[in-house]
């Protein structure tokens, strides 16, 4: 079962009404990998304007969003076109388009001057100031959701609740646009708006507009679906926060296979400063978060595997 987690019960977890929300947490961590959230900080308007901004670009002719695709940059900024990420190598290319915003900083930080795509510059439409408004609002909001879960995870796991609040200051917190189109007439046994994989990072805040697609995957095998309506959160956790870990918190494999009905949802990839080691606990190992994204996003990008010899 995936637990279901009222977030105002992290900030009140002795409110009668709450029950034991850190054993719930813990499982969701532990073992099955995923819970969904509501009662957030981000409401039911919040998600529906996003969507529809998010909605109102996909919809662009495809000419107009080439003037901002990230595969021409090598960052992961602006919008990806179908069959520009591969998640699972022996899957065809993903069939959704995207499009990402992420943490910027001014040119005098010391990350800012690597030129580290993790810290690029935003690409934005042109002609669509209300687009760049209502994700860079919506993003805001979300990034102070994603610490909340963060230091609830903590707390529940038994340490302070602040563990993971110094490596967040400059997070390489990538916000998405997924557009799943219907299901292509030609797609086969190998294709997939995602296939399957787990995510690479911490924790991820995923908005839907609650059109079924997403999978998750049992432990013990089969397929469980999982949709929440706009204004509630999908939340699971990525590779990097199960190394970070040692092992405690379990990234769960998951998949959109694609159906009859277009669908939009809006992952929120929450992710510590590059430079923070995200190694485990009492390895003496020394392993960069912004290293562990470099290595795993060169597996994905087909642009970029391209480049690294990758097929």
């Amino acid at each position: 079962m995936i637990p279901r987690i009222d977030a105002a019960c992290l900030t009140d977890p002795d409110h009668a009404r709450c029950g034991d929300v850190s054993a719930q947490m813990l499982e969701a961590a532990t073992d099955v990998g995923f819970m969904t959230v509501h009662n957030t900080a981000l409401c039911r308007a919040d998600v529906e304007a996003v969507l529809e901004a998010y909605r109102s670009f996909f919809h662009l002719p495809r000419a107009q969003k080439a003037k901002i695709d990230m595969a021409a940059t090598g960052s992961n900024r602006g919008w990806g076109a179908p069959g520009a990420e591969r998640v699972d190598p022996d899957a065809n290319p993903d069939f959704k388009q995207v499009f990402d915003m992420g943490f910027e900083l001014p040119a005098t930080d010391p990350l800012a001057a690597h030129g580290l795509k993790y810290y690029a510059p935003n690409r934005w439409p042109d002609g669509m100031p209300e687009f760049r408004a209502t994700l860079e609002a919506y993003y805001a909001k979300a990034l102070d959701v994603s610490m909340l879960l963060l230091r609830a995870l903590a707390r529940a796991m038994g340490q302070p609740e602040d563990s993971f609040g110094a490596a967040f200051d400059r997070p390489m917190a990538l916000l998405r646009g997924n557009f799943y189109p219907e299901r292509p007439d030609w797609a086969g046994a190998k294709d997939f708006g995602i296939a399957t994989h787990t995510d690479y990072g911490c924790l991820t805040l995923l908005a839907t507009d609650g059109t079924p697609g997403l999978e998750v995957r049992r432990r013990g095998g089969g397929w469980i679906p999982l949709s929440a309506p706009p204004g509630e959160f999908i939340v699971n956790f990525g590779e990097m926060l199960e190394m970070w870990t040692g092992g405690r918190v379990r990234a769960t494999p998951h998949r959109v296979v694609g159906t009859t009905a277009e669908r939009i949802s809006v992952p929120l990839f929450f992710n510590p400063n590059y430079d923070t080691n995200v190694a485990p606990p009492g390895s003496d190992q020394v392993i960069l978060a912004g290293d562990h994204l470099s290595r795993r996003y060169d597996e994905t990008y087909v642009h970029l595997a391209d480049k690294t010899g990758r097929t």
